[in-house]
């Protein structure tokens, strides 16, 4: 049975026989009676197995170390320690796989994230990353939940496209050329004429601008897969490949985009809330734990539980951008200079501190901000009336800055074709987008959202890389 399934419903097999199998985390005791805290990843908790020598050989109890793996056939019994309700009274154990002692990395004791980052292959096997894991799976399956309840479409879109996303990323190129030996054209550029697909194709920034495709066809879609920036971005925020979800929908504008945006967030949130109950506690008392060593200016002024809590419960405060300019121009931060980028005025781009100040400090809350200068954004978001901003808005979260991005699509083929010159796109590799606009338009909008973001904020992790089960980072991609 699963140790998930014995805790939750305990009263329905005690003083009944089980079999449970795991790992190791701890063993302690004497000659006579030893006690094994036993683990199979279904919960956070352990299920205490109580061992008598007389029962067990002695050849055994050597071989049961922390980090082996065991099966456990026994009797269920309410415990009279306080620490479990219940233990299983052994009278057969085997061991399934055995742990080094002396060699076994995660010992008994607390690790730093730095080492289990070195020794990511087995980390699973801690409590705090198998509380992490869990989260993500359970927001995986929200999300998938949330747009199917929502009439959505899921939409398969290429990991490996000819199409860059414009402005998205830098982009891993995919090639079956010997490297040593790649044909080149008569003007001396490599000649994709001759590679596999026959054109310049690299992994996937972005699954949008297929996305839209589906979307103008079968009114609502979304995307859930890896995407990849080939940037050189070694910071615990990024990560060179991660998850995204992009939906697309049809007859939708702006405003509705945000309320899309908004529930489907605060949907996921709450399903972690119902169903993650011990994780969360586990993850919000190490927070804890973990910010007390912190200066007090430091630390952050709510729980995760509390900021989890308060985020379903609230509205996003919403503003333009030319508003939050103002508010950040006037800021005491900056004027003080506190900022690393200076405010200066309209057209400044929005950095992470900015975002971070104007949820965490100036609302108290997640904000969305909108109608963004053209001049920052991507050509394919809707030109507003007054030709200098466009239908864009980010979500911003505390901890995190933006976790959200996106827009209204300019579905007028004569205003996209102008904003493509002049930002110096060739029409002909985006033949196929600028047809969607010529065959039966409509306004449409979506969104992307990092994945990875949205699980550091439901766990608390401060690290991108201990939110995905194998980071890829510059110079890493050795599990």
């Amino acid at each position: 049975m699963k140790i998930n399934d014995i805790l939750n419903n305990p009263k329905k097999i005690t003083d009944k026989s089980v079999i449970v199998k795991g790992w190791v985390k701890n063993r302690r005791g004497s000659k006579n009676v030893f006690f094994i805290s036993l683990n199979d990843g279904s919960t956070i908790e352990n299920i205490q197995i109580v061992c008598e020598s007389k029962s067990i050989k002695e050849e055994l109890i050597k071989q049961i170390t922390t980090g082996s793996c065991i099966s456990v056939s026994g009797l269920l019994k309410n415990s009279a320690g306080s620490k479990q309700s219940v233990e299983v009274l052994a009278d057969k154990i085997v061991v399934l796989g055995k742990a080094d002692a002396d060699k076994y990395p995660l010992q008994p004791k607390k690790h730093s994230l730095e080492f289990l980052r070195e020794n990511a292959h087995l980390r699973f096997k801690t409590n705090t990353f198998s509380a992490v894991f869990r989260i993500r799976h359970s927001l995986t399956f929200a999300i998938h939940d949330f747009f199917n309840k929502n009439g959505f479409v899921s939409l398969h879109t290429p990991i490996i496209t000819s199409a860059d996303a414009e402005g998205a990323g830098e982009m891993f190129r995919v090639t079956n050329y010997d490297l040593k030996n790649i044909p080149l054209d008569e003007s001396g550029q490599v000649d994709y004429s001759k590679d596999f697909f026959g054109q310049k194709t690299s992994l996937t920034v972005s699954g949008q601008l297929e996305a839209e495709l589906g979307a103008l066809g079968l009114g609502k879609v979304y995307t859930f897969g890896p995407t990849f920036r080939a940037e050189n971005s070694n910071t615990s925020r990024h990560l060179a490949e991660f998850w995204m979800i992009e939906p697309e929908v049809a007859f939708s504008d702006l405003n509705e985009n945000i309320y899309l945006a908004e529930k489907m967030l605060k949907y996921c949130i709450n399903y972690c809330l119902k169903n993650n109950k011990l994780d969360l506690e586990f993850l919000d008392t190490r927070l804890k734990s973990e910010e007390s060593q912190l200066k007090k200016e430091l630390r952050s002024e709510s729980s995760l539980l509390e900021r989890l809590k308060f985020v379903v419960e609230n509205e996003f405060k919403r503003l333009s951008y030319t508003e939050a300019i103002k508010i950040l121009l006037n800021s005491k931060a900056n004027k003080k200079k506190k900022f690393s980028f200076q405010i200066n005025g309209f057209g400044d781009d929005l950095q992470s501190e900015h975002e971070r100040y104007l949820v965490e400090k100036e609302f108290k809350r997640p904000v969305v901000i909108t109608d963004y200068p053209k001049e920052i954004k991507a050509f394919y978001m809707r030109l507003n009336e007054d030709k200098k901003t466009v239908r864009a808005m980010d979500i911003l979260f505390p901890d995190i800055g933006e976790i959200v991005g996106g827009s209204q699509r300019e579905e007028r083929l004569n205003i996209l074709q102008k904003r493509m010159k002049e930002m110096n796109i060739d029409e002909k590799h985006l033949w196929w987008y600028l047809d969607t606009r010529k065959f039966g338009t409509c306004e449409h909008s979506g969104f992307g959202l990092g994945f990875e973001r949205l699980v550091m904020f439901v766990t608390g992790m401060k690290n991108i890389r201990d939110v995905i089960p194998f980071p890829r980072t510059p110079k890493n991609a050795e599990f």
